[in-house]
């Protein structure tokens, strides 16, 4: 059976990347591999083994191009109210709150926000299929 480790994204600026996910999501460094062209930086949270890998290829100065079929990520949080306006707080633009309803019963309650590159990250509150 396969178990899920990590997810990768190419990042411009490593410091700047991993303020953001630290101060957003309490993600920090696990590990750090510096190589000639490049450097992977192992994120986690303590709150699942899954890892978030930024990779940061030297000497690049462009941002990247994030293309037609990137989705999102996906953060699950006790009190998504909360954790909107901390993050705001914090001088980050989260996206509204959005509740989920297409049926008329509220089936989740969640927001986005970008990322320093412009990767998409979904909060969504805990409880339902997200416990």
């Amino acid at each position: 059976m396969a178990k899920y480790v990590h997810s990768m994204i190419r990042v411009l600026d490593e410091a700047r990347s991993v303020e953001f996910y630290d101060r957003c999501f309490g993600l920090t460094v696990a590990e750090r591999l510096d190589f000639p062209d490049f450097t992977l930086v192992y994120l986690s949270s303590g709150e699942s083994e899954v890892e978030l890998e930024l990779t940061v290829n030297k000497g690049r100065t462009e941002p990247y191009a994030l293309g037609d079929g990137y989705g999102h990520v996906a953060f699950t949080v006790d009190d998504v109210d909360a954790e909107h306006a901390r993050i705001t707080d914090l001088g980050y633009a989260p996206r509204k709150l959005v509740d989920f309803a297409p049926a008329g019963e509220v089936i989740a309650r969640f927001f986005f926000i970008a990322d320093p590159d412009g990767y998409q990250i979904e909060v969504i509150q805990r409880g339902g299929r997200y416990k």
